[in-house]
């Protein structure tokens, strides 16, 4: 028996978040992530939108999608999923970083 699959499941056998997921929750209710997803999908896809168009809801179904995930809990245990979250988190830190320069 695994004990440490065990240890990172819910009761009802639900995979259990960790640092990961916490992270990801806390980009989404980040008002300068959305943002910069507002602005990333005018300069990659050429789309029409205004600043402030992303919703935290939005945030959560980009990170999902982009991590090939169901749920933020998944990117504490899906190698492939993790990397992919650590790569959006450092072109947005990349992009935070550009504006904060004087």
């Amino acid at each position: 028996m695994n004990t440490q699959h065990q240890a990172s499941t819910t009761a009802g056998g639900e995979l259990k978040g960790g640092r990961r997921a916490r992270q990801a929750a806390m980009l989404c209710q980040d008002e300068g992530f959305r943002l910069w997803l507002d602005r990333r999908a005018r300069a990659k896809y050429n789309m029409l939108i205004d600043d402030g168009t992303h919703t935290p809801e939005d945030a959560r179904d980009f990170i999902l999608n982009a991590c090939a995930v169901a749920s933020r809990a998944e990117l504490d245990h899906n190698p492939d999923a993790a990397k992919r979250f650590n790569q959006i988190q450092y072109h947005y830190n990349r992009y935070l970083r550009r504006f904060q320069q004087p």
